[in-house]
């Protein structure tokens, strides 16, 4: 007996552990839901709402304010054009595009990352051709956007390339002293240039499968202690049986349907 005692609660501990994983594993699915519930609800207050200046959206120290993600702000200047660089490797059109960034000047001399669009990828490592941003005096609005990690692996990108829209980067890069806490995706330009690139998916609104993965993560931590409790009871039962205290449960017999039918009609014969 102690040793099925000793066995139980080692199911019972085993039962457990595998419990608080799952716990962790709801709440991480949780976390995500909520994470993906506060995005969705920013972008439905920010996307369509009316341009800001630039000192609304970034601060005196370059930060972006995360409250305004997605929000579309007014720029006046003039493009950078000589310092422009290409993002590699961004799913568009179903390829791996090329994102054109170009440096924008603004009026007071504040310098902000403008991701025009994209084009398609060419035969080798570059497009087959850029159109050009406008020149001169440009009004343009832009969706404030931070900025990216870099890829985990370490890759690089040729020259006048970059992996990622990472900012700090992206600085080292041009002959300007960038804003690094946030970058700006293309809405409008005026005037309008000849060509224009392709533009920004508004992102989707779906939320996702984390709060039904939570849900099940809570019920396989239930059927954790279920089955173990299954297993429990049957080794009692077992145990009961080969003690004796308990007869065998004999298999209940099946009536076939043909007997029931001749018994039916033996009754109803004349005596």
């Amino acid at each position: 007996m102690r040793q099925r005692l000793l066995r139980w609660g080692g199911y019972l501990l085993v039962a457990a552990l595998f419990a608080i994983a799952c716990a962790y594993l709801s709440n991480w699915q949780f976390s995500r839901n909520d994470q993906r519930t506060t995005q969705i609800a920013l972008v439905e207050r920010n996307y369509d709402a009316a341009p800001i200046q630039l000192d609304e959206a970034v601060n005196g120290d370059g930060r972006l304010d995360a409250t305004v993600e997605w929000h579309p702000v007014r720029l006046h200047g003039e493009y950078l054009a000589d310092q422009q660089l290409l993002a590699r490797n961004r799913p568009h059109g179903g390829t791996s595009a090329f994102e054109v960034l170009v440096p924008f000047r603004t009026d007071d001399g504040r310098v902000l990352l403008v991701d025009r669009g994209w084009v398609p990828p060419g035969e080798g490592d570059a497009p087959d051709a850029v159109p050009a941003a406008p020149s001169g005096e440009v009004t343009v609005i832009v969706r404030m956007r931070p900025g990216e990690q870099l890829p985990k692996s370490g890759r690089g990108a040729p020259e006048g390339q970059v992996p990622t829209i990472n900012l700090p980067t992206v600085a080292d890069r041009v002959n300007a002293e960038l804003i690094t806490g946030g970058y700006g995706q293309l809405v409008s330009e005026e005037p309008a240039p000849e060509t224009v690139l392709g533009g920004f998916d508004k992102p989707t609104e779906d939320p996702g499968p984390h709060l039904s993965y939570a849900i099940q993560w809570i019920l396989f931590a239930v059927m954790g202690f279920a089955f173990i409790g299954y297993a429990i009871r049957t080794e009692i039962v077992k145990a009961k049986e080969d003690a004796g205290e308990r007869p065998p449960r004999e298999p209940r017999r099946r009536r076939d349907r043909d007997a029931d039918t001749e018994d039916a009609l033996l009754d109803a014969a004349p005596r």
